[in-house]
């Protein structure tokens, strides 16, 4: 389900017509999120975009709409977005089309994650010049998910069980029902674990490259010019450190701000040394996800004055 809310409680429209209107929509809380949202911006220096949900086919239509209303409606046209990005992960088409939509309207990216980005969403924070945690937020490894037959599959583990079970096979120490279950494995399938495991990597690379180096001109300890190789070497280090499952063991591992900055030499901007930023960033992000609880949703993309309810 799909619906689009204007901020001053008018009637549903938007994302094509939806079977029904959300249920229970609080046309005050909504005027919070405008408020609490405009707080942060005026923080940041930035429009402010907020992502909350699973990322999953239709939400990139809802933050093209999200993005075309609020462009079509402000009068002044800031170069900068702040993206408050909170997701378990989703799907990697549907992040790679958002991000090209973000960047289609914006110059400069800042991702603000204050509770997690994990997997997919973890890709898509790497689209940002600039990343925003605290102690208590996190990223998580890098596994894209696929739809198998009406469910999400996670394709680098999958990939990885099925090298396993090859090399077993190779050694003759298949169990019987690990043979018969080699047997079921659709080659099809295999090859779509394949590509969206390199999809990943490929975004991975071009953004961090593109993004979140594109200022990184000299190096710390020797003070060396930094080549576009150098960029996308460091880039391809922390893609396969993200995707190592042997590394994080857990799909839904979180990955701190600590160790991103310590073991993935990743900068990262902490957003709770400024304590008034960081009480507008929660109070924005508590908002939205008990109104999303209050509605019975689980998506929510939000921008001035716009509400898209998804799912």
């Amino acid at each position: 389900m799909v619906g689009s809310t204007p901020l001053n409680g008018a009637d549903e429209g938007g994302l094509g017509a939806p079977e029904k209107a959300p249920a229970k929509v609080n046309p005050f809380i909504e005027r919070q999120l405008d408020r609490l949202s405009q707080e942060i911006g005026a923080k940041l220096t930035a429009d402010v975009l907020g992502m909350v949900g699973p990322i999953l086919r239709g939400y990139d239509d809802a933050v093209r709409q999200a993005l075309e209303t609020y462009s079509a409606k402000r009068d002044d046209h800031s170069q900068s977005v702040a993206v408050v990005l909170d997701t378990q992960g989703g799907i990697i088409e549907v992040v790679e089309r958002i991000a090209k939509t973000i960047r289609h309207h914006y110059d400069k990216v800042i991702i603000v994650v204050p509770n997690e980005a994990m997997s997919a969403g973890t890709v898509l924070a790497m689209a940002g010049d600039d990343i925003m945690m605290d102690y208590f937020s996190c990223l998580g490894p890098i596994d894209p998910q696929i739809e198998v037959k009406g469910a999400l599959v996670p394709a680098r583990s999958y990939l990885v069980q099925f090298e396993r079970l090859k090399e077993r096979s190779q050694k003759g120490e298949l169990t019987t029902p690990e043979l018969i279950l080699l047997q079921k494995l659709d080659l099809a399938e295999l090859h779509t674990f394949e590509e969206a495991c390199e999809l990943s990597k490929t975004l991975l690379r071009e953004w961090l490259a593109n993004y979140k180096f594109k200022d990184w001109e000299t190096t710390e300890t020797q003070r060396k010019p930094v080549t576009r190789e150098m960029r996308a070497k460091r880039a391809e280090e922390i893609a396969d450190s993200l995707m190592d499952n042997e590394k994080w063991h857990s799909h839904a591992r979180p990955i701190s701000m600590e160790v991103l900055r310590n073991d993935i030499n990743l900068r990262i901007v902490d957003f709770g040394e400024d304590a008034d930023l960081r009480q507008c960033i929660r109070d924005y992000f508590q908002f939205v996800t008990d109104y999303m609880g209050k509605i019975g949703i689980s998506g929510v993309v939000h921008a001035q004055g716009i509400c898209v309810k998804l799912y």
